[in-house]
């Protein structure tokens, strides 16, 4: 199996295939959690090992409850990637991050209920630090990106992450907004703590579909996809500048964050 892949790409909703990798070939791994979302598609970018994993699977079968998170963190990590760039589809809970904007979150409050979400286990205790819970060398690469191709994202966003597959009623939806938080979605726990106890670095580009039902607009499935289509060519133009703009070796902690973090 192949070890020299550098980054992973987890599809969000909307992005069922990455359409930029070269001789590009799936693979199927088998985890010690199970098996992941879908098949994994590894290829060449500009010269970069490259795989790409739909993490809701190709013909989005899979809630965001039931992603098994473990096993598609466990599977980018036995591909040797070390970077993960995670798209998603979030919705606002401020007036000025409009549908059709992009946000990068720097910060979660997790209200998930039924998740498993380390990977300690019997006789391994991880306390891992996720009080910076993403890459700051990858939000450095995404936000420059973003100002070169003239793209609206909100930076420093908090965003919460809820169990899902239901929206939000207003009662919550309007608790959430007294928090500070400024995004809500339902994928971004466990994945993101994951990938920093597999001390892989990880960076999450939000795409805005809708206002949250605190502003009296209910939201529907059909229009989030409808947003999302439109929004899903901008994703594709942000990622391949990305990996172009991603530095071939790695000045950060998230190599390093195992080295305090057990007993």
């Amino acid at each position: 199996m192949e070890k020299d892949v550098e980054v992973g790409i987890f599809g969000g909703t909307g992005i069922y295939d990455s359409g930029i990798l070269e001789n590009a070939n799936e693979i199927t791994i088998d985890t010690p959690f199970g098996k992941p979302s879908d098949v994994i598609t590894v290829g060449v970018f500009k010269g970069r090992k490259i795989a790409f994993l739909p993490r809701h699977g190709k013909k989005h079968t899979i809630p965001p409850h039931l992603i098994n998170y473990k096993a598609n963190i466990w599977a980018f990590k036995e591909l040797g990637i070390t970077r993960i760039i995670a798209p998603s589809a979030v919705g606002s809970l401020k007036e000025e991050i409009e549908p059709g904007h992009f946000a990068l979150p720097t910060q979660f409050l997790d209200f998930t209920k039924s998740r498993n979400g380390s990977f300690s286990d019997n006789g391994r205790v991880i306390h891992i630090s996720v009080a910076d819970p993403f890459c700051p060398e990858l939000q450095s690469s995404i936000l420059k990106v973003a100002k070169q191709q003239n793209i609206h994202i909100h930076k420093d966003c908090t965003y919460v992450c809820i169990e899902g597959p239901r929206f939000s009623t207003k009662a919550e939806s309007k608790f959430y907004r007294t928090t500070g938080a400024s995004i809500i979605g339902m994928t971004l726990v466990p994945e993101c703590q994951l990938a920093r106890e597999a001390q892989m670095c990880y960076a999450s580009i939000s795409t805005v579909t809708d206002y949250d039902v605190w502003a009296e607009k209910p939201v529907t499935a059909k229009e989030v996809l409808e947003t999302l289509s439109k929004n899903v060519e901008r994703t594709k133009k942000i990622l391949t500048d990305l990996i172009s703009q991603i530095p071939k070796t790695r000045s950060c902690s998230c190599a390093k964050a195992l080295e305090e973090a057990e007993f």
